[in-house]
């Protein structure tokens, strides 16, 4: 396994011309993620079946090879579990890699679970044996040990020879296009823009809240997230959710009081005066602007029982075919789907995914005629 560290602009601009003259390219990265509110990126990892490259980002200081590379139509990116890759690509390149397929997705529509692992798929498809000892190394620091070059690098020679098994098999199932779509689809659930005046919402326990209560966490949750984003902090690593909730659940407006219900005193002492001052500032919302109760879709009349068929009709469509069943249908499709039919009337403009691609004529029409005939 041979392979250069790209440390010079030049260099880039040499081996992603080479790679941008093949059909495909492996890509992987290595990122820490502890406190920080976005990825820092360690390495970029490229292989084109001709050279093997470590990209050194901490020292080159133009990118645009790579972000051309990530853009050129014509090269197919390969990835394996290009979730996390996806955010440290948009927020570094400020793009994606297009056009692009994902072999744990492939491995998916031949009978393995979602979360396969890299390591396990290269062994049972190449016989080899990978260490992972190093997955949860610093690749901040400098210099990089030979054991962490060999394991990035690694990643990605062993993907290539991997993926084409992948792909042979695919082919033969006429299963390629699927593949390429249910990849598309993954990335798009990564590739969004957050609003940060809707930042509550994605806070655990905000159903508990009162219209009044979540006027008062609303602008904490915006005032966080743009916090996060500012100074590149983990959300919580700002204030902790849970303490958010306590101070919108008693519309807490002192650090005293804060502190006595247990919020955690660093954050109330770094905060404090600026909480305080939102809250006051909520506590003046007119009735008419607060936000709705948030209602779960798990709370609804009927719920378990239609949940319940729709698991029932899962199961025998897995029972014909191959594939896992949370790979199928998750729970959060299945109840994508019953918020589709039951709260938006059934918007075209919003078709949850068991009504898209594949899953439509394999599962999604059957689920909604079960659902349709028990409303």
């Amino acid at each position: 396994m041979n392979y250069q560290i790209i440390t010079s602009n030049q260099e880039l601009q040499n081996v992603c011309d080479v790679a941008r003259k093949h059909s495909a390219v492996m890509l992987d990265t290595e990122f820490v993620r502890t406190r920080t509110f976005y990825p820092q990126l360690g390495l970029v990892q490229m292989f084109d079946g001709e050279i093997l490259s470590l990209v050194d980002t901490n020292v080159i200081t133009d990118v645009t090879p790579i972000v051309e590379l990530l853009q050129d139509q014509s090269v197919l990116k390969v990835l394996h579990a290009c979730g996390e890759d996806i955010e440290v690509f948009q927020h570094h390149f400020q793009t994606v890699p297009s056009p692009m397929v994902d072999t744990q997705v492939m491995a998916a529509f031949l009978g393995h679970g979602l979360s396969t692992g890299f390591a396990a798929l290269v062994n049972e498809y190449l016989g080899v044996e990978l260490d992972k000892s190093e997955s949860r190394t610093d690749w901040l620091a400098r210099p990089l040990t030979q054991k962490q070059l060999d394991y990035a690098a690694a990643d990605v020679f062993y993907l290539l020879p991997m993926y084409q098994k992948l792909h042979a098999k695919i082919e033969e199932m006429g299963l390629w296009q699927d593949a390429i779509q249910e990849t598309e689809l993954q990335l798009s659930k990564r590739v969004r823009d957050t609003n940060p005046e809707n930042a509550y919402l994605d806070i655990k326990g905000a159903w508990q809240l009162s219209p009044q209560q979540l006027s008062i966490l609303k602008p904490l949750a915006t005032w966080r997230y743009e916090q996060a984003v500012k100074k590149d902090l983990a959300l919580n690593f700002v204030f902790k959710e849970a303490d958010l909730l306590t101070v919108a659940r008693y519309s807490l407006t002192s650090w005293r009081e804060m502190e006595r219900r247990e919020c955690d005193v660093r954050s109330v002492k770094r905060y404090g005066r600026v909480i305080t001052q939102i809250v006051n500032d909520a506590k003046e919302t007119p009735k008419g602007e607060w936000p709705a109760k948030i209602e779960r879709l798990v709370d609804m009349t009927g719920y378990k029982q239609v949940f319940k068929l729709l698991k029932d009709e899962l199961k025998l469509v897995v029972d014909k075919s191959h594939l896992a069943p949370e790979f199928l249908a998750s729970k959060k499709q299945i109840n994508q789907l019953i918020s589709w039919v039951w709260r938006k009337d059934k918007n075209p403009e919003a078709l949850p995914d068991l009504m898209q691609g594949w899953r439509k004529p394999l599962l999604g029409d059957k689920l909604l005629a079960k659902l349709e005939a028990n409303r």
